[in-house]
């Protein structure tokens, strides 16, 4: 017989663990009932977190912090234990991930992966994070080969089409909106991934970033640059699709999915 379990995925730049705990991350999450979140910017070691306010509420907690302090960093949270967890690239892969920019979890006919690309704010990252993505591709078309059900989460920092950005505009040379960050986006997506937000949402001005200058979010001048991509064996299981703008606590909102999982029982 098999059966279905339905499960919430949602993934969120929280812009420093700590800050939103004290802004009541906590709180929100119990409200959620979500299953697996991937979270972006930890800005914490493992060491500096109360881990034990997440593990009340029944999640298994996996940290994987930079190795520069109060930086970067990526982390899940999964009502569900994993199978696997794999920080930073899988071993074969032979590559280091010291800012703690890549983390997956394996679940029975799911993977789940939280992730935190570079952002080009200042010019010497843009050649960086475009050498990032080079090599993040190349692992993710080889990871598809044995993790065919893949969800990947997280902030991406790029807008991909005009309708993800509220001025395209006066932003074609400003980066996260750069025309060769697009280019690896779409080229990243034929991989065969869907921007499940989009499968379901077709409507312009739907956001997950904003400027904390001029009271861009209350204006809703945004960017949309965190994503929940499924591949194409993931994707049937994906029955909705969601960005929640209204969820203050960090300058991104949480976006996210709902997923049925087949399993036998």
């Amino acid at each position: 017989i098999i059966h279905y379990t339905c499960m919430k995925v949602i993934t969120y730049n929280v812009n420093g663990v700590r800050a939103a705990i004290n802004k009541g991350f906590v709180d929100w999450l119990k409200a959620t009932h979500a299953d697996v979140i991937c979270l972006q910017e930890i800005k914490a070691m493992k060491s500096q977190i109360p881990v034990s306010l997440f593990e009340d509420l029944g999640y298994h907690t996996y940290w994987h912090s930079a190795e520069k302090k109060g930086y970067s960093g990526t982390a899940i949270l999964t009502k569900h234990a994993p199978l696997q967890v794999v920080y930073g690239y899988e071993p074969s892969y032979n590559q280091t991930d010291e800012e703690g920019r890549v983390l997956r979890i394996d679940l029975p006919n799911i993977s789940i992966m939280s992730v935190y690309m570079p952002s080009g704010t200042r010019e010497e990252r843009i050649s960086f994070k475009m050498d990032w993505m080079i090599r993040f591709y190349a692992y993710i078309e080889a990871l598809q080969k044995t993790q065919p059900n893949l969800l990947i989460g997280g902030d991406y920092n790029i807008c991909h089409q005009p309708i993800d950005i509220h001025n395209p505009k006066s932003n074609a040379k400003t980066s996260g909106f750069l025309p060769e960050e697009r280019g690896w986006l779409t080229q990243f997506i034929e991989l065969g991934f869907v921007d499940t937000f989009r499968h379901f949402n077709k409507e312009p001005e739907h956001y997950s970033w904003w400027s904390q200058r001029l009271g861009a979010r209350a204006r809703n001048v945004g960017w949309r640059i965190d994503y929940v991509l499924a591949s194409p064996e993931a994707m049937p299981l994906v029955k909705d699709a969601f960005i929640w703008p209204n969820v203050l606590g960090s300058d991104h909102c949480p976006v996210g999915v709902t997923v049925t999982i087949p399993h036998r029982g």
